[in-house]
């Protein structure tokens, strides 16, 4: 198994923010993911996975399932926590280039540990106990996280109704953490965070709480979701940060949105391109929050109203373009001496997988 995606991005923002530095626009491989899975004998399989992108290697899933029966499976390695419904979609089948502000931000990634998920009908029941991503995890790492996940997918009116909430409880431990919470502005193609809390003192454990609501009809789709971050400081006001998202999208062509298992799926055109069609195409609408200032912190908050195409000519083949206004009010990074203003972010994605 493998996957590809090059991106070309950029953003425009006011002048002075850095100076000696520009937004500008970038090219990058955004990921290059190899890897392998399958199974074997008695209900189990397994999966090991690595990102090659930008000349660095980083594990991603690597695990072991065993499937119990028809509605139970158990999984240990290095796996998604269970954070939220775009969180555990496969960025395969996003529809804009990256997924919400809040998931970055709030630092949602894979790591070691074991869980089990339990899918019967319209019930999807998901949780487990988590270390630290492979990448961290160091003699004196002993942090630990529970993680679990409730969504019910009711048939409605001729579609699927998503209603789902998570809860997240960390806690760091030995392992000394300074709390940092920030995130890009709608693109990969810069390191500059515009909100940023800095460095919020030792952050000894995190709760977060997050609800979603989706619904899904032949060639339409609405989601929304929500997170909040509580970071618990010994001795100190422990600061709440709030993200999130709504999203609509329809698809053009004669083709089905994809909903399986409590997150979005592959589309699969119906008349793919060398086929008498040219694949499928679809239009999306996105409103993006992230609030980051909370108990005489002051991180920023951000706004997005996005835009996105997507062209699919073939289930294994993608290209995406996207566009986003970004309002941002006390800012991290200030554009001279104001610390309220706009920027615009443009980027377009070709990816395959196999």
């Amino acid at each position: 198994r493998g996957r590809l995606q090059l991106d070309v991005a950029g953003v425009d923002a006011p002048k002075g923010i850095v100076p000696g530095k520009s937004l500008g626009v970038a090219t990058e491989f955004r990921r290059a993911y190899i890897g392998f899975d399958g199974t074997m004998p008695g209900g189990f399989g397994y999966r090991i996975e690595v990102d090659l992108a930008n000349s660095a290697v980083d594990l991603t899933d690597i695990y072991l399932t065993w499937k119990a029966n028809t509605d139970l499976t158990l999984t240990v390695g290095q796996h998604k926590p269970f954070f939220g419904m775009e969180d555990l979609q496969s960025d395969l089948f996003l529809s804009f280039l990256e997924r919400a502000a809040f998931t970055n931000a709030f630092g949602f990634e894979r790591r070691v540990g074991a869980s089990a998920t339990y899918n019967r009908g319209a019930l999807l029941v998901q949780g487990g106990v988590f270390s630290d991503n492979s990448k961290d995890l160091i003699d004196s790492n002993n942090s630990f996280s529970l993680d679990g996940r409730v969504v019910f997918m009711p048939k409605l009116a001729g579609g699927t109704l998503h209603l789902g909430g998570s809860a997240h409880y960390r806690q760091f431990n030995d392992l000394t953490h300074v709390g940092s919470y920030s995130v890009r502005p709608f693109s990969h193609a810069t390191d500059l965070r515009l909100v940023n809390t800095g460095n919020v003192m030792a952050v000894s454990g995190e709760r977060v709480l997050g609800a979603e609501l989706a619904y899904v009809r032949g060639r339409f789709h609405a989601a929304a979701e929500s997170s909040w971050l509580t970071a618990k400081r010994d001795g100190l006001a422990n600061p709440t940060f709030n993200g999130g998202y709504a999203e609509a999208g329809l698809l053009l062509t004669d083709d089905t949105t994809a909903y399986k298992g409590g997150v979005f799926d592959r589309i699969r055109p119906k008349t793919p391109l060398g086929r008498g069609g040219i694949g499928a195409v679809q239009v999306n609408a996105r409103y993006d929050w992230l609030d980051l200032s909370d108990a005489g912190i002051v991180g920023g908050r951000q706004q997005i109203a996005g835009l996105s195409a997507l062209w699919i000519p073939t289930d294994n083949v993608r290209f995406i373009v996207n566009y986003g206004h970004i309002w941002l009010k006390d800012a991290a990074l200030p554009a001279g001496a104001d610390r309220t203003y706009s920027a615009d972010s443009l980027g377009m994605r070709a990816q395959f997988d196999f």
